[in-house]
């Protein structure tokens, strides 16, 4: 059905207008659909379904000015959910950005310790993030710098078994560290 509208609209557009742009742009945006995948840590730790970067707060009501978090990773009830859904090919662009919110990963500060926020995307140094091979994400501009969860965990507020939460910070990269430091994507089909 959206295939039909989209043909539809394609030869309208034509018809009322000889603007070929327009309609090369609507081709051109239907066929790059967004790939959206989860941020994972590759250790799963204590919790079966993975960690995974998560807005703090419930699925399409998290509360974006509240920031980012390790959480239970959603896959495991078959799709990403929306508040840990980023965009594959902003990621390789390293950029981190949450295709549902239309909001950007942002380090607080860029400096150990620092927590990460949300925000729109403006191509700020605090927002340029870089996942390398060896699964470590790293700040674009200060490499040394790796997006890291806590040692400590809690409980959270819902699944079965119970969701677990970890804080998220930028702590300086260190391999006594690779099991709170090593990320992946992964989508699900």
């Amino acid at each position: 059905m959206k295939k039909i509208f989209l043909v539809l609209l394609l030869i309208t557009l034509f018809n009322c207008s000889n603007d070929s742009e327009a309609v090369s742009q609507i081709i051109n945006e239907e066929k790059n659909e967004i790939e959206n995948v989860e941020v994972y840590l590759i250790n799963n730790l204590n919790d079966s379904r993975g960690f995974c970067i998560d807005i703090k707060g419930s699925k399409q009501n998290a509360n974006v000015n509240s920031g980012l978090q390790g959480h239970s990773c959603y896959s495991y009830q078959g799709q990403i959910s929306v508040d840990q859904g980023f965009d594959k090919s902003k990621i390789n662009e390293n950029q981190f950005y949450i295709t549902f919110f239309k909001v950007c990963m942002e380090a607080q500060n860029i400096q150990e310790s620092s927590s990460l926020l949300l925000n729109q995307c403006n191509q700020s140094e605090k927002q340029k993030f870089v996942l390398k091979a060896n699964g470590n994400i790293v700040v674009e501009s200060d490499p040394n710098l790796c997006l890291t969860v806590s040692t400590n965990f809690k409980e959270g507020g819902g699944g079965n078994p119970v969701h677990l939460i970890r804080d998220l910070t930028l702590q300086n990269c260190n391999e006594n560290n690779s099991d709170f430091q090593k990320w992946g994507t992964r989508k699900i089909n």
